[in-house]
């Protein structure tokens, strides 16, 4: 008579093999559902990521009650999941979120190669009420709060691109323009209105951003933060910034 013992430990290791298929089937179906509601959700994502900075850039702002412009420093932040860019600023005691989406960018970076063309041939004209937005006008987001306590305003004001005269200089220009806010059915606050506001940009400066806005650049850096870098030691892995995701 054959032994009992080896067909016993047989079927247990099967059993125990057909739990484990199971388990990691069901593993990958959640993931697979996440992954679509995701897309569902987001339907310009680009990856299921958290927003992240890429990087700095520089432009000109007006002065308060002056006709001079001074120079700020701008971060530009990546939000995947809309495919979104954001520059986040500080102006006149207000902390800003503008965002231009892939169409957006695009136009900015065809209108700077218009720009360039014209300031080569010395064809800028001094006549600032004509000329800007003789580059375009594109759909654009705008998120403004006083501090991070305070409430996040929402407007969708258009940004027109062009080139304006400041002290004899000619720059390119982006104005955002004023808007109303956007207000939920819940909100029971006072609606405002968006300031207008213009950058004024160097063509350095702005090639700095067209560079920042460039989509193959966008997502060669998604791919980056997707490879773990093996050769680096860790010094620290807390996060040294906390971006607020899109709309938030």
């Amino acid at each position: 008579m054959l032994s009992t013992v080896p067909l016993f430990g047989i079927l247990y290791i099967m059993n125990r093999l057909i739990l484990y298929i199971l388990g990691n089937a069901i593993i990958l179906l959640v993931l697979s559902c996440e992954s679509v509601n995701s897309y569902k959700k987001y339907p310009n994502m680009v990856a299921d990521m958290d927003p992240f900075s890429v990087g700095t850039f520089e432009a000109q702002f007006d002065r308060f009650l002056s006709s001079k412009v001074k120079k700020t420093e701008i971060e530009a932040v990546f939000h995947p999941r809309f495919n979104y860019v954001s520059l986040e600023f500080r102006s006149e005691l207000l902390t800003y979120r503008q965002f231009w989406d892939e169409p957006a960018r695009r136009q900015f970076a065809a209108a700077l190669e218009l720009y360039k063309r014209d300031f080569q041939d010395g064809k800028l004209v001094n006549n600032n009420r004509k000329t800007k937005s003789v580059y375009g006008k594109v759909k654009g987001r705008l998120e403004w709060l006083m501090s991070r306590y305070t409430k996040t305003r929402v407007s969708n004001p258009i940004i027109e691109i062009g080139y304006q005269f400041k002290e004899n200089n000619p720059y390119f220009t982006t104005l955002m323009r004023s808007a109303n806010e956007v207000i939920t059915e819940d909100d029971d606050s006072t609606a405002t209105n968006s300031q207008p506001i213009y950058m004024y940009f160097t063509r350095a400066q702005a090639d700095v951003l067209a560079g920042i806005f460039n989509q193959a650049r966008l997502l060669e850096l998604i791919g980056k933060k997707n490879t773990p870098e093996t050769d680096k030691p860790t010094e620290d892995s807390t996060p040294k910034d906390i971006y607020h995701e899109y709309g938030e």
